[in-house]
């Protein structure tokens, strides 16, 4: 009975730790979409970032912006990823 019981709990368990793991990456995958998304509409689709359409002014203020949240965006992985996950 006892040993019904524990395989009854072991099933029952959910492993917090893989879903923190799971979120870290879905995170991790939505923002730099989002990151990406934003730096191509900004740069291709109203075309700050093409030579041909955009102003040296615009252009700048475009890369700027580009490495700018493109170091924040390292920043924010670095913090996330930082800290070991203790083995199963």
């Amino acid at each position: 009975m006892d040993e019904q019981k524990d395989q009854d709990e072991s099933k029952d368990q959910f492993d917090w730790q893989l879903m923190q793991f799971f979120t870290k990456i879905i995170r991790t995958v939505f923002i730099g979409m989002f990151w990406m998304l934003i730096n191509i509409f900004f740069g291709l689709y109203l075309g700050f970032g093409v030579p041909e359409e955009s102003t040296p002014l615009r252009m700048t203020i475009f890369y700027g912006w580009f490495v700018l949240s493109l170091g924040a965006y390292i920043y924010f992985l670095w913090r996330v990823w930082r800290r070991k996950m203790p083995p199963p």
